[in-house]
């Protein structure tokens, strides 16, 4: 019997999408995809290689261009934002990593950490004041909870709000800051007799000092600062009102993170893929690497392990727009998908061989920036613990 599926279906899975993971998007998220993807390759792949080497971004030059993408809080509702579901903003940040991790850090902090906790736990005016001009680039935001001492444990921070009449006084230090030096509002949290509160500090504010990180080895892409806190003055009405504690915090971190683990997935692909491409046109002994058993079983490997993170990511946004995400199945994607991602980027490397060192080549930048990525939002060990109290109720962590 002659079979009409067979003969109309392709000799191969496509290499990019092996297990036709974006087939199962919708038309308004594969626009989405499009337009990102686009955008990315056109406006920033043919300079991120400069901008890594010079440890620079021109985030002001480029804030107007993603606002009018619409990429800065496309996840959130109202006051400018595009109010996109989980799975589109997964997929913009995986069409910008797959460019540079440092290009997605800079719409992460921008959208998922400074508008998400003015979002969340802001008033209606300090949203009103801050988010349409920071969902369009016209303003920049950055989120002040590392500290030199204080990075797995944020509750041992020792920046500190005081009341002084109607106003607050906060003096501390905050470090690895993405955005701090260009961003016009600080979301700064600070330990107060009534527990841990979030700040909306204008960078412009007497006392508020900002220096760039300089003599990084990864994220060189990307802005990094320390911020300096000396008897910064606000009013009472610059605090958030109702949230104590580390659970406002945490709960923008979570959001960070899940764009973490469907970011690193485009970077992964566009190692693996650099790593396919180099293998067919390089020649050795007569053929090209990829004729070669062990270059097959290395690019067996990277597909599966691509594949795998695209699967895990989107499950993730499907339970974060179903609303039934738990914190912990957001630890499992960062864990799973970022160590995944620097795997294939290794393996990447090396194939490439000498050339796998060579700004040249994307793939070194990445596997770089990837043990960046690793660390930041919660290290491999504290979501490793997360997955292990999890699954057996006990936490672990001191």
């Amino acid at each position: 019997m002659h079979d009409l599926h067979r003969d109309s279906a392709p000799r191969f899975p496509d290499p990019a999408d092996f297990l036709g993971l974006d087939a199962e998007l919708t038309d308004t998220e594969r626009d989405i995809r499009d337009a990102v993807h686009d955008f990315a390759q056109r406006r920033l792949a043919p300079h991120v290689a400069q901008w890594y080497e010079e440890g620079a971004l021109p985030a002001r030059e480029l804030a107007r261009e993603f606002g009018t993408l619409g990429v800065f809080g496309m996840h959130l509702d109202g006051y400018g934002c595009a109010g996109a579901n989980a799975t589109a903003y997964g997929i913009a940040c995986r069409e910008l990593e797959a460019v540079d991790s440092g290009l997605r850090s800079y719409v992460s902090v921008q959208g998922s950490l400074a508008m998400a906790a003015i979002h969340r736990w802001g008033t209606e005016e300090q949203r009103r004041q801050w988010l349409p001009g920071m969902a369009s680039g016209e303003l920049l935001g950055c989120f002040g909870l590392t500290e030199p001492d204080a990075g797995s444990d944020p509750g041992a921070m020792r920046t500190r709000a005081r009341r002084d009449g109607p106003d607050w006084v906060l003096d501390g230090t905050k470090m690895w800051i993405t955005n701090g030096t260009v961003a016009d509002v600080a979301i700064v949290w600070a330990r107060t007799d009534d527990g841990i509160r979030g700040f909306l500090v204008p960078t412009d504010t007497r006392g508020f000092a900002a220096y760039e990180i300089r003599h990084k080895l990864s994220l060189r892409a990307s802005v990094t600062a320390e911020l300096v806190l000396d008897g910064v003055r606000l009013p009472g009405d610059a605090a958030f009102p109702e949230v104590r504690g580390l659970r406002g915090p945490l709960a923008c971190l979570n959001e960070a993170r899940f764009g973490i683990l469907a970011g690193v997935v485009g970077a992964a692909r566009t190692c693996y893929l650099t790593a396919r491409d180099y293998s067919l046109s390089r020649e050795q002994f007569g053929k090209p690497l990829a004729a070669f058993q062990l270059t097959q079983r290395r690019l067996a490997d990277l597909v599966v392990e691509v594949n795998r993170a695209g699967l895990v990511a989107l499950r993730i946004s499907r339970l974060k727009d179903a609303g039934a995400l738990h914190h912990h199945q957001v630890s499992f994607g960062k864990l799973a998908n970022v160590r995944a991602a620097l795997e294939v980027a290794r393996t990447a490397r090396a194939m490439l061989g000498g050339n796998g060192i060579s700004l040249e080549y994307p793939v070194m930048r990445h596997m770089a920036n990837l043990e960046t990525v690793l660390t930041y939002e919660g290290t491999e060990e504290m979501h490793a613990l997360s997955l292990g109290q999890s699954v057996t109720g006990i936490p672990a962590f001191r």
